[in-house]
């Protein structure tokens, strides 16, 4: 949560819950992964996805897996300005994604996709949401709930 409160989201953690509120301006972090009670590794590439669109350049270092940047390319081709230095994600924040056709290669990937894709213009199709629902039973349900719009299309 610190983070996320670091790139001017708004926390508010109450008893059972923990509400957040984006604001208008995304700063941009810098982030090392590390075992528990660092920044867990798990959130890697939906970070980057949440910071492909703040004001700066943000630095994401993986320290603990060397095969969580596949996710990259596929922010890429949504209009995200990522480039890799060893094994650190250099983030430099866009004003706005656009839609493109991306493929989830695993279920961060995918998360990363998902989060990305609300932010960008237009209508972007994932394909490979096999890897996504692995681990977001039911995304597109819980997502539009809060007012996203995602649907889930059959082939």
């Amino acid at each position: 949560m610190s983070k996320l409160e670091s790139a001017n989201v708004e926390v508010l953690r109450g008893k059972n819950y923990i509400r957040v509120k984006g604001k208008k301006r995304i700063y941009p972090v810098d982030i090392i992964t590390s075992p528990y009670p660092g920044f867990p590794t798990d959130l890697h590439a939906p970070m980057a996805a949440f910071l492909t669109i703040s004001d700066g350049t943000s630095f994401i270092e993986e320290t603990i897996f060397d095969a969580r940047f596949n996710y990259v390319d596929e922010l890429r081709r949504l209009g995200a300005r990522i480039r890799l230095v060893d094994k650190t994600a250099v983030i430099t924040g866009v004003s706005r994604l656009t839609d493109a056709p991306v493929e989830a290669a695993d279920l961060r990937a995918g998360g990363s996709l998902v989060l990305a894709s609300l932010a960008a213009e237009g209508t972007t199709e994932i394909t490979g949401v096999e890897y996504i629902d692995r681990g977001y039973k039911s995304i597109e349900k819980k997502l539009s709930a809060l007012g996203a719009q995602i649907t889930r299309c059959s082939e």
